[in-house]
């Protein structure tokens, strides 16, 4: 599995360079923030016409990352879809697709900010899951250990020889890690923010996504 792996509460954790998490011992596959239907829902509440490609987009690689890793269990760890009305919106085609990916393995969906009810669209719906070491939800909570979130959409910057480069990130630490969006119409929040400053420890990391998946201390002031 390509990946960086490191370990949180004595769970072995691969980052996967798509910004997908791989628990091996549990077989669990664990993405943050699909935001599936987006464009719909830009147009529907704000009348911006996107390209309406960012829903298959993102299934085609949660599909091929399924495939990979050939996991038990799927955690999509809230904001799944960028409201309940998208939720409600997609179209058959991708229905069907999701509960193809569904179908043989458990699926949970985490309760997020921007899909806070329950979808009609097969697995369980929890507002968090604890499994034991960890537990998985869509905000971190400071003083929280052993903690798998999303919620923020992490990047990090870095600067080489060439230029500055900015990636989505996962960042990691002894209490926590906090997964990067994985939605193909998503932004990011740079790891120099405050509200990440503040819940990540001072040895905190930063593992970049991409081809080769690299880690390097947490990105905190100005570069």
């Amino acid at each position: 599995m390509n990946g960086h792996m490191f370990t949180l509460a004595g769970a072995e954790l691969i980052a996967m360079g798509t910004g997908a998490l791989w628990w091996p011992e549990r077989s669990l596959l664990c993405v943050s923030d699909l935001h599936l239907g987006k464009s719909e829902r830009v147009a529907r509440r704000q009348g911006t016409i996107l390209p309406p490609y960012d829903t298959r987009d993102t299934m085609t690689r949660l599909a091929a990352d399924v495939a990979r890793s050939q996991a038990r269990v799927v955690v999509c760890l809230g904001d799944s879809f960028d409201d309940l009305g998208a939720a409600g919106s997609l179209p058959e085609e991708e229905r069907l697709w999701i509960a193809r990916l569904q179908a043989g393995r458990r699926w949970v969906w985490i309760e997020g900010n921007h899909d806070p009810g329950p979808v009609d669209l097969g697995g369980t719906h929890l507002a968090e899951l604890p499994l034991a070491p960890l537990t998985f939800r869509h905000v971190a909570r400071a003083g929280a250990s052993g903690e798998i979130s999303g919620h923020y959409h992490p990047k990090a910057d870095i600067l080489t020889r060439a230029r500055l480069i900015s990636r989505p990130a996962f960042l990691a630490d002894s209490d926590r890690v906090i997964l990067p969006a994985y939605g193909s119409y998503t932004g990011g929040l740079r790891s120099t923010a405050p509200e990440l400053s503040r819940l990540m420890r001072s040895e905190a990391i930063a593992i970049l996504t991409g081809p080769q998946p690299h880690a390097v201390p947490m990105p905190r002031g100005a570069i």
